[in-house]
């Protein structure tokens, strides 16, 4: 598998890892339900859309894992707020996030420039 060869996805997979530990043993069921949902999504489709032979198909899927990151971090502020994640904690995950997106925008623009890069 292609994905298991990408930063953006390894790092993605220990966010949602981390997410998951931390609510382990949380009490807040639908946010917890929610909140690893959505970090278990960025991972999972960086990992479908790699799979992809398309360019079109790649591309989509990477746009579905930036609107998941969004999503992802959106929870988190909320989380935050509502003092189900800890500040320092929350922040750091907000962080990683935001790498993450950087680094899926630097993904879909590698594949676009392969894709029309002249044949030598």
């Amino acid at each position: 598998m292609r994905c298991r060869t990408l930063d953006v996805w390894k790092r993605s997979c220990r966010l949602s890892v981390e997410i998951h530990r931390y609510f382990d043993n949380s009490r807040h069921y639908s946010f917890k339900d929610q909140i690893t949902r959505s970090s278990l999504s960025v991972a999972s489709n960086i990992a479908e859309g790699v799979e992809k032979d398309s360019l079109k198909e790649r591309n989509r899927f990477i746009e579905i894992a930036r609107g998941s990151a969004a999503e992802l971090m959106t929870q988190i502020y909320i989380g935050i707020e509502t003092d189900y994640i800890e500040r320092k904690t929350g922040f750091a995950w907000i962080r990683e996030i935001e790498e993450l997106s950087k680094m899926l925008i630097g993904l879909k623009n590698r594949y676009t420039k392969e894709t029309h890069a002249p044949n030598s």
